[in-house]
């Protein structure tokens, strides 16, 4: 597994932009899929964002479409989520996971296709 800590998150208005942060300590990022996944209170952990470890690929939910980039940073050992045109509903703790090293399958959804989960950042987004 991998240890997992999330950054970036804040308090800010509809339309603002903020970046989020994924970093890891003890093993390297590039070699594992990295996802995002969001969950606001009292629902269940959603699906954001995902890339593959060798970058070429990325998934995206429908909702965060044309607002949100994946990317990795492998410089820093990071994988970064670029969120822009906030909306007061991607109100939300976001958590960055990490799945199988070296898996080359489909990039998954769901938060069982994911080993290893950072604590969370909150992102809240005001009207």
């Amino acid at each position: 597994q991998v240890q997992l800590v999330e950054s970036g998150g804040g308090l800010v208005q509809a339309g603002a932009s903020l970046r989020l942060s994924c970093a890891a300590s003890g093993r390297t990022l590039s070699t594992f899929p990295m996802a995002w996944f969001r969950q606001a209170p009292g629902k269940e952990r959603d699906f954001v964002a995902a890339i593959t470890w060798t970058g070429g690929r990325t998934y995206y939910t429908d909702s965060v479409k044309g607002r949100f980039t994946i990317s990795r940073d492998n410089a820093k050992n990071t994988v970064l989520l670029q969120m822009n045109s906030l909306k007061p509903e991607d109100t939300a703790v976001y958590y960055c996971a990490a799945g199988r090293q070296f898996y080359i399958g489909s990039l998954g959804s769901r938060t069982n296709d994911y080993e290893s989960w950072g604590q969370g950042t909150q992102v809240t987004v005001s009207s």
